[in-house]
């Protein structure tokens, strides 16, 4: 890819476009009080999927970008528990009926620091207060240095169907510029024993454009990623953000690959896990052709929330503990990102809303617009807006970002129909920006 191209559109800072508008437009506008008229007008027909937070780690990694917090003690993680149970109930005495469920998420921090016990119990009372379907997917992200062949049992017998293992890189150099040194053995044998409790369904995160990293060291990480064969694979540019996450200060700057080597290592990587039997999913998935992602980008069902790429097709996603982020019906809502202001709201038996966002008919347009250039890398733009009752002109109303990016030979632009270029797919956030009616503009 052209240095100059790279230069002009690839911004680390530019949004991942997992949700539109982005967080950057909530407000404290939104707050508790929507929050429980929108969960009060969900239909109780549809189902929804639920998200948990669990916020609590053994040791920081220095490339985090999440909400977490550092705890040697299990005390903490029970505290926590107990307002995460009480947050369930408030939400759940919103609708009138136990709502249905087709996918439950438990992120992080590291959930599996919870004990079987608790798992087990949080999960019974999660199918008391909803309707959880028995074929829902049920996901947990795992830290293998911390897994144990206890944990794999609580999780199997919970009901856990998925897991997403945390690897990044499997580069000792790299392992040790972001303070996450994880030996291969510990995922296999974490991969190993979940299979062995019949968690067969499993998921592995790498990064690129970490300190130290090569794109050798990225080929050999996704080689031997390959070779323990889950079913999918996400693959995430590390975005350095030492003013805002104040851990990643600890990351050598100098050490950090230019946007150029970013590129080379992310097409290097895909390319490993391409050759070995996996269909690239979006921006940054990669899936087995039998994988439910692989199935719904054939079937062009394929959607993309809060979590990233999903094959589930539910509009509506409630999410519960510090920092959450929910999608109502008519709009976001996330919760207090404080673990002590989150707490504070559920004991006083309020919902922990913090801010949101509230969609307009326009904004919906262009998330489905941005939605499928995500997932396709291509959209039909006057077809979405005429489904909405619009007029397409507007939406092609940045007609010189549009000529901008054609010129370039980013996409190709058929009236109205605009297609991504397969060469330069690893920019489509660009492409997707020159949609974004809140970016000041969708170039470096």
């Amino acid at each position: 890819m052209q240095t100059s191209v790279l230069e002009k559109y690839c911004d680390a800072r530019l949004p991942w476009y997992s949700i539109y508008p982005t967080v950057a437009q909530f407000s404290t506008v939104v707050g508790a009080e929507a929050s429980e008229k929108w969960l009060q007008r969900l239909p109780v027909n549809e189902s929804v999927s639920l998200y948990f937070h669990v916020p609590f780690c053994r040791s920081i990694c220095w490339y985090c970008g999440f909400a977490r917090s550092i705890t040697r003690r299990d005390s903490p993680i029970l505290e926590y528990l107990a307002f995460l149970r009480k947050e369930i109930e408030l939400v759940a005495a919103q609708v009138p009926q136990r709502l249905p469920v087709s996918d439950v998420h438990f992120g992080g921090g590291t959930p599996t620091l919870i004990e079987p016990a608790e798992f087990g119990a949080l999960m019974e009372l999660l199918r008391r207060r909803f309707a959880v379907s028995k074929t829902a997917a049920i996901a947990v992200e795992i830290d293998p240095r911390t897994f144990t062949l206890a944990t794999s049992e609580g999780l199997a017998a919970a009901g856990v169907n998925r897991a997403s293992l945390g690897v990044q890189s499997f580069d000792p150099i790299v392992q040790t510029a972001i303070n996450r040194v994880q030996s291969e053995a510990q995922t296999e044998r974490a991969v190993e024993t979940l299979r062995q409790h019949g968690i067969f369904r499993i998921n592995f995160d790498l990064i690129y454009g970490l300190p130290n990293q090569t794109v050798q060291s990225c080929v050999q990480t996704a080689t031997t990623a390959v070779a323990m064969r889950p079913d999918r694979l996400a693959v995430f540019g590390y975005a350095h953000v030492p003013s805002f996450k104040k851990n990643q200060r600890l990351i050598d700057e100098a050490a950090l690959p230019d946007s150029p080597a970013r590129a080379e290592q992310a097409a290097a990587m895909a390319n490993t896990l391409i050759a070995a039997g996996y269909r690239q999913i979006g921006l940054d998935h990669f899936a087995l052709p039998d994988d439910e992602l692989a199935l719904a980008q054939k079937a062009g069902r394929l959607r993309r929330n809060s979590l990233g790429y999903s094959a589930d097709t539910c509009h509506k996603v409630i999410g519960f503990g510090p920092s959450a982020i929910g999608r109502l019906g008519d709009g976001y809502v996330q919760n207090e990102v404080a673990a002590g202001s989150y707490s504070g709201q559920i004991k006083a038996g309020r919902l922990a809303t913090s801010k949101g966002y509230c969609l307009s008919l326009e904004d919906c347009v262009r998330a489905a617009i941005i939605e499928r250039l995500m997932c396709d890398f291509e959209v039909d733009v006057p077809a979405i807006c005429i489904t909405h009752g619009f007029d397409p002109v507007p939406f092609l109303g940045s007609p010189e970002r549009l000529a901008m990016l054609a010129e370039d030979g980013i996409v190709e632009v058929e009236k109205g129909f605009i297609r991504v270029r397969q060469e330069h797919r690893f920019l489509t956030r660009a492409v997707a920006a020159a949609f974004d009616a809140y970016l000041g503009t969708p170039l470096c």
